[in-house]
């Protein structure tokens, strides 16, 4: 098994080479409107996905398809002779979905851009529901309680009452306690 730079390499060597010899070697008129946009090879070098855009209508595809299949066997020819590799892998030419992806990015972009423009004249003559800003702010009306130490916020007069009055630690001997017997 080859590494994966070396078959990355060699996807990218085929690519450079497939077109080229579109460009100057195959003379068919319904390659003219071909693009190479890459190439995959497999792990252990035998075989060659070559992805390809065509410009034009359905019937330019279809035609492009074909003269690239009965196009097989003299651009592998030229793969082989210009690589050098042991195996000549063997070529597949799939047509790229990205143009019709992109297409279909730049149409759901365009219905986000009318929803935008719409609720951007919604919000021109808009009111907040509540306030303007609607975080919660630190109070500036209690100031007195600044100056309590931390730990006596509470009513002094009835923290002395809780002190004065009894418990049943403070209880006489013999009342309400353990006797010894």
């Amino acid at each position: 098994m080859a590494d994966a730079p070396r078959a990355r390499r060699l996807a990218k060597r085929i690519s450079q080479i497939v077109a080229s010899t579109l460009e100057h070697e195959v003379k068919d008129p319904r390659l003219a409107m071909v693009t190479i946009t890459d190439t995959r090879v497999t792990a252990d070098l035998r075989e060659a996905t070559v992805f390809y855009t065509v410009y034009g209508d359905d019937a330019e595809r279809a035609g492009s398809a074909a003269a690239l299949a009965s196009a097989r066997g003299v651009l592998r020819t030229a793969v082989g002779r210009q690589t050098g590799v042991r195996f000549t892998p063997s070529l597949a030419f799939v047509p790229d979905a990205v143009p019709e992806g992109a297409a279909r990015l730049d149409e759901l972009l365009e219905g986000v851009r009318r929803a935008d423009a719409e609720v951007a004249t919604l919000a021109v003559g808009a009111a907040y529901a509540g306030e303007a800003d609607p975080y919660r702010k630190p109070r500036e009306d209690d100031e007195d309680l600044d100056d309590v130490p931390v730990g006596d916020e509470g009513d002094d007069a009835s923290r002395g009452a809780r002190r004065e009055g009894s418990s049943t630690l403070d209880a006489e001997p013999g009342h309400g306690a353990r006797s010894t017997g």
